[in-house]
C-alpha cells in the first residue's frame, strides 16, 4: 500500500479517508476495501521514513484531521518504484506446491486439487466477465484494462491446470 499512497499523494495532499476513497475509486471492486487501521499504520510508517509529511488541520466541532503530503524523498522513492520492473513469473506458486506435495505424500488426490482450483478459477472468471459487462462504455479505461488483464491471467491459469492434469496425473 505504501506506493499506492505515495502515488495518490503525488497528485495532492490528503488525509487518510480521502486516500481510502481515491484508492477505492481507482481500483473499484477489483481490490478489497482498505482497512482504516492499515491506512493509518502505513501513513505513520511513511511519515517516520520521511516519505510523507503530515500536519494537523483543525476542524470545527470535530477532532483535528491529519493531512499528508509527499516529501521530495517520497517522490524520489515513488519514481524509483515506478521505473523498476515487477517480478517475473510466479515460480513459487502455492498451488503448484500443493500438487507436488500431495503427489509425493499421498495426503490428497492431485486430480481433486486441480478440479477444485479449476472451479475456483471458473467462478472468478465468471465474476470478472460480469464485472466487465457492467462497465459503462465511456468508463475508466484503466479499470477496463485491469479487468481484462485479470481475465487473461485466469484464462492462462486454466490452461496451466490442463497441463498439470495432463502431465502430472496422466504420467503417474
Amino acid at each position: 500500500m505504501r506506493y499506492a499512497f505515495l502515488a495518490l499523494l503525488a497528485r495532492q495532499p490528503a488525509h487518510g479517508y480521502e486516500l481510502k476513497q481515491a484508492f477505492e475509486n481507482a481500483f473499484g471492486p477489483l481490490w478489497p476495501p482498505l482497512n482504516a487501521g492499515q491506512i493509518y499504520t502505513t501513513l505513520a510508517r511513511l511519515e517516520r521514513d520521511g516519505l510523507v509529511q503530515g500536519h494537523d488541520v483543525p476542524q470545527e466541532g470535530r477532532p483535528d484531521k491529519r493531512v499528508y503530503e509527499l516529501t521530495p524523498q517520497g517522490r524520489q522513492a515513488l519514481q524509483f518504484w515506478v521505473a523498476g520492473s515487477t517480478t517475473g513469473p510466479r515460480l513459487k506458486d502455492e498451488f503448484f506446491m500443493k500438487i507436488i506435495l500431495a503427489r509425493l505424500s499421498g495426503v490428497a488426490e492431485p486430480h481433486a486439487l486441480i478440479e477444485r482450483q479449476r472451479r475456483e478459477y471458473l467462478q472468478s472468471l465468471h465474476d470478472l466477465d460480469n464485472l466487465a459487462a457492467s462497465q459503462p462504455p465511456d468508463g475508466d479505461p484503466a479499470a477496463a484494462l485491469l479487468i481484462e488483464g485479470a481475465i487473461l491471467h485466469l484464462q492462462a491459469d486454466l490452461k496451466w491446470l490442463d497441463l498439470c492434469e495432463e502431465r502430472l496425473i496422466a504420467n503417474r
